[in-house]
């Protein structure tokens, strides 16, 4: 109770503040290639149910139809330029509060994968789905960019298994220095088609 009290008390104010950035964003989304400012797709989460995430579009329309599909590698042709700026601040990630807000995501928790991710994981990997997906996590604070597919999983379950609001509290407040010098990343290790 206390985690979800967290979760809707944190996400209001966070929708709040970022409410200015995020219609700003989608404007520039639409005015740079008239497509939907905000895209949806198909995640696992918690005890892998499946729920639709909310992001800023970063790619063109039907990015997932082209190219190396669901993979996306630095330098893809199908990022806008808005969306990579909105990739670097990580700001295409704001629409997931509103995730928070329904239910499906907690501030704190392993970032939600795709359902090919899930249907590749070990039973031990399976454990990483024993929480609510999050918006930021305790992989994100540790070096995600920087980290093989495999340690960021173990980085996940070891949050599954000592999660606390201690813990949630000191990973919300390392994000912001994540994200400024550039080691956060707030996707599923590199597969970001959006």
């Amino acid at each position: 109770m206390a985690k979800r009290a967290l979760d809707l008390v944190g996400a209001s104010i966070l929708l709040l503040f970022t409410a200015p950035i995020m219609l700003i964003a989608a404007v520039a989304i639409m005015v740079e290639d008239r497509g939907a400012a905000v895209y949806r797709q198909r995640r696992v989460g918690y005890r892998g149910t499946e729920f639709e995430l909310f992001k800023l579009r970063t790619m063109v329309v039907d990015a997932e139809h082209q190219g190396a599909g669901y993979a996306v590698n630095a330098g893809d042709a199908r990022i806008t330029a808005v969306g990579r700026v909105l990739r670097r601040l990580s700001l295409d990630e704001l629409p997931q509060v509103w995730n928070v807000i329904r239910g499906q995501m907690s501030l704190v928790g392993p970032r939600p994968t795709l359902a090919y991710q899930v249907e590749r994981y070990t039973p031990r990997q399976m454990r990483r789905l024993d929480v609510k997906p999050g918006i930021t996590g305790w992989a994100q604070v540790n070096g995600r960019a920087a980290l093989p597919w495999d340690e960021r999983i173990e980085l996940d379950i070891w949050y599954a298994e000592n999660q606390s609001t201690w813990l949630d509290l000191r990973i919300l407040a390392r994000t912001p220095l994540a994200l400024f010098k550039g080691t956060y990343k707030g996707s599923t290790g590199g597969w970001r088609a959006s």
